[in-house]
This record gives C-alpha cells, sequence and structure tokens, in this order.
C-alpha cells in the first residue's frame, strides 16, 4: 500500500517546517507540482505569506523555449525561479520520492492566445481553458514538457494530470454554470470536441445530434448519438489514448502514474482510458471526491484494466476534519481494490486536517498490513 501527498512548490519553498511537516504525515512519497494551471492557494503555515495567486498556468522549472514547438509554458512571477527544484531537493533530502504533478491539456493563458487549438463544442462555444489534444500543437507541446520535466527535474514518477481532452466541466474563473440545470448527460455533450480536427472525424450529422441532445434533455449520450455513438466514441478514446503512447515512452523506468476514469464519455482532467490504456502505465489515478456511493462503481471499473489502481482522495472541504470518517471512507475504496492513496492537499490543509489525513494514512496502512 502507498500513499502519496499533493503539494505546490511555494508549499515547501520559503517555509523551513514544510518538508518536515509534510513527511510527519506517514507518506510514502510527494507528487510536486511541475506543470500546473491556475489557482488561488492558501498556504496556512507558510512564514511569509497566506496565499498565493498563480495567476496563469505556469511551468515551475526552466523555461527552455527552444525545446518547445507554437507552445511554450510560461514562468511563474509568484515564486522563485526554478521552484520545482528547490522544493524537489528538500523533499528528498528527506528520504522522501517525488513525483512531477504534470497538468497537459488544461492552460487557460494558451488557450486565449491560440483559439484554434482549444476544444470547442457542437454550439461553435470555445473553451480556452481546455486545449485539444487532436492538434498537433497541443501533442508536440505536451510531448515537449513531460520530456523537460524528465530531464530538469529528475522525478522519481510523472503524474499525468488532463493526459486527454477536457470538456464543460473544470472550466473558468468565477464559474456560473454550476447552479444551471444541465444534467451530467447534457455536459457530457457539451464536452465533444468540434474543433476543425475532431469535427472532420466525426459522421455527418453528429453536431446537429449533439445540439437536439442538449436541448432536447437526451437521457444518455448513445441516445443523442444514435447510430453515430461508436463511431464518436472510437474518436474520443483514441485521442487520449494516443496522447498517452506519446508521452509514456519516454519515461523509461520512472514512475508513471496517470489520472483516469473507464467513463467514455469522461469530462474533466480524469481522461477516459474505456478502450484501451495504450501505454505501459504504472498507475491509474481515479478521483474519488463524490464520495464512496459514486467513487466504488467508478473503482471497479477501472480495476477492469489490471492495472494498480490508486485512490485520488480529498483531505480538504466538504471532508470535516474527521480521521475516523476520512479512514472508513478510504477502507471501502481498498475494499473495492484500490492500491494506493493520493492525498489532496497536504498544503492547502490546517492543521486539524493534517491530524485527520494522518490519522487516516497510518489507519489505512495499519489496518491493510494487519
Amino acid at each position: 500500500m502507498t500513499t502519496v501527498a499533493h503539494v505546490y512548490p511555494w508549499d515547501i519553498v520559503g517555509d523551513p517546517t514544510a518538508v518536515q511537516r509534510v513527511s510527519g504525515l506517514g507518506v510514502d512519497a510527494v507528487a510536486l507540482a511541475a506543470a500546473y494551471h491556475t489557482v488561488r492557494a492558501a498556504t496556512p503555515f507558510h512564514p511569509d505569506h497566506r496565499l498565493v495567486d498563480a495567476r496563469h498556468a505556469a511551468f515551475y522549472l526552466p523555461v527552455r523555449r527552444e525545446e518547445f514547438g507554437r507552445l511554450v509554458p510560461l514562468e511563474p512571477s509568484w515564486v522563485e525561479p526554478d521552484s520545482y527544484r528547490r522544493a524537489s531537493d528538500a523533499l528528498k533530502a528527506a528520504g522522501l520520492p517525488v513525483y512531477a504533478w504534470t497538468v497537459l491539456t488544461h492552460s487557460s493563458v494558451l488557450g486565449d492566445a491560440h483559439p484554434d487549438l482549444v476544444v470547442r463544442n457542437a454550439f461553435g462555444d470555445a473553451y480556452p481553458y481546455a486545449l485539444c489534444p487532436a492538434q498537433p500543437d497541443v501533442v508536440e507541446y505536451a510531448r515537449a514538457l513531460v520530456s523537460e520535466v524528465l530531464e530538469l527535474g529528475q522525478p522519481d514518477g510523472v503524474v499525468l494530470e488532463a493526459c486527454g481532452p477536457l470538456g464543460f466541466v473544470h472550466g473558468g474563473h468565477h464559474e456560473k454554470t454550476d447552479g444551471t440545470d444541465w444534467t451530467p448527460v447534457q455536459q457530457k455533450l457539451l464536452s465533444l470536441c468540434f474543433c476543425p480536427v475532431c469535427a472532420e472525424r466525426y459522421p455527418e450529422g453528429t453536431a446537429e445530434a449533439v445540439r437536439a441532445g442538449v436541448d432536447g434533455g437526451a437521457t444518455s449520450v448513445e441516445e443523442a448519438l444514435g447510430e453515430s455513438a461508436p463511431a464518436v466514441r472510437a474518436v474520443r478514446t483514441a485521442v487520449s489514448r494516443d496522447l498517452r503512447r506519446e508521452l509514456v515512452a519516454p519515461a523509461g523506468d520512472v514512475r508513471v502514474v496517470v489520472h483516469a476514469t473507464a467513463d467514455p464519455w469522461g469530462t474533466g482532467p480524469f481522461a477516459t482510458v474505456a478502450d484501451g490504456i495504450g501505454a505501459d502505465v504504472d498507475v491509474l489515478t481515479l478521483t474519488c471526491w463524490p464520495g464512496p456511493e459514486v467513487a466504488v462503481p467508478a473503482i471497479e471499473a477501472l480495476r477492469a484494466f489490471d492495472v494498480r489502481t490508486a485512490a485520488y482522495v480529498l483531505g480538504l472541504p466538504p471532508r470535516a476534519a474527521d480521521g475516523d470518517a476520512l479512514l472508513a471512507e478510504w477502507l471501502a475504496y481498498a475494499k473495492a481494490g484500490v492500491e494506493e492513496f493520493h492525498v489532496y492537499h497536504a498544503g492547502l490543509a490546517s492543521a486539524a486536517r493534517l491530524d485527520a489525513l494522518r490519522h487516516a494514512v497510518h489507519g489505512v496502512r495499519d489496518h491493510l498490513n494487519g
């Protein structure tokens, strides 16, 4: 059983107590953000600040522009240069393996600058936060990003998030779509990409069928798409599979963790593996934030791929700061077959939540080893 705590570079850099606080959780490794999207993050323990406003997606290693093509990641201005390696060195010095947490297709700053490369729905609405990996320029960017992480960061593993097309959910700033009455099916239909590259791969009439399904309240994606459903599914799952194949091969002996879902119409940063993984990955990580009622069936579906499975577990609100409650939840996932727990988030958590996480980490290990 393996436990991995997620942190940002700024959680570690400049805080002499941070490494001890993270290692004190009893985790086996740390997932450290190397490339990450826009975020406004709390830093409850840092001696110099209480929040960090990361105003755009950024690369927390040096940006060597010559290694990239049309899309080049931005460096951050809100942390010191080369903050990933500084944080990684501190964590490794304490004996903690470090996985490079790498967000791939989620970048509003690049999407705004290159609107022809983003996901577009069947109504023509652009999702600037979502780079479409059917686009060769996006694949080239993701490949370069991972290569640079491996070469410059020298991680013990890589965690690939948004390794596929994002969709309607996981969107923009000051989100005002959460309170609408669109069903999960409508959200999945609104997540199908109709950028020029994707649209030409679909059967004729697909966009019209999707629009009718959204406005007509279809009860399933398959109902909305009709006879075109298998072909559209094949296009969507191939995009993620092809991207994984491009990115995993250069990793060599470095452990590869991929955020994944068995749902062929999944809309968020956990890309679908429904029609095959297509690459030799070590771990598939599934979000368990909805709780066991939703997560356990999803875990069981993902385990059909016969790859080590991890539960991405939440230690923040709306979860209570209750170690026994967290432990009970995690044991439900262990019973469903997960072999790892990836904990979100050791840098954002308060003292009470760190205590709860520590209790759960030790409790689940004792239970599984006992």
